[in-house]
């Protein structure tokens, strides 16, 4: 091999691997993704574009898991590992679904009939992050606020332990 293939073939992929954990009232929730960098690009309506579904990560598609039944801005989740994706609008609420489709690439959405929960969520704006994130801002006896974001753009979704 050339010293340039070999070098390319070192390399880091530009969007790291991360993952959250939270325990919520015995219920272990955890977030598995590829972080995009922000580098400079417009995010949103520019880079993720207006009313198309968008997987919030890079590369292989963001899981996440509860090890128990959950409650997910008021509707029921069962215990599980799902791909999560978005639809965002602009200037409206966004759609998030927590897929059961797991292990696919982040283009490849595996479709509505595979579809556990979709929600309706408000986003927020807040200080800002140059690489996706997801955080728990919020712990509480029995529930937890995680919080999608990127940018200025938040995404909250509150989780209550059943």
């Amino acid at each position: 091999m050339t010293a340039l293939i070999l070098a390319l073939l070192l390399q880091y992929p530009r969007s790291q691997h991360g993952s959250v954990s939270q325990h919520i009232q015995g219920t272990e929730v955890t977030i598995s993704y590829n972080r995009p960098v922000a580098r400079g690009r417009a995010l949103f309506g520019s880079l993720v574009a207006w009313n198309h579904i968008w997987h919030p990560g890079a590369d292989s598609a963001t899981t996440i898991s509860f090890s128990k039944d959950v409650t997910i801005d008021g509707q029921p989740l069962k215990a599980g590992r799902y791909s999560l994706w978005t639809i965002p609008e602009e200037s409206k609420p966004w759609t998030v679904i927590f897929n059961r489709g797991v292990g696919g690439w982040h283009t490849n959405y595996p479709g509505e009939s595979q579809d556990a929960l979709r929600l309706t969520v408000s986003p927020d704006t807040g200080g800002y992050l140059e690489t996706l994130t997801y955080y728990f801002p919020l712990v509480d006896a029995d529930s937890a606020v995680l919080r999608l974001q990127w940018g200025t753009t938040i995404v909250p979704l509150k989780i209550k332990a059943n």
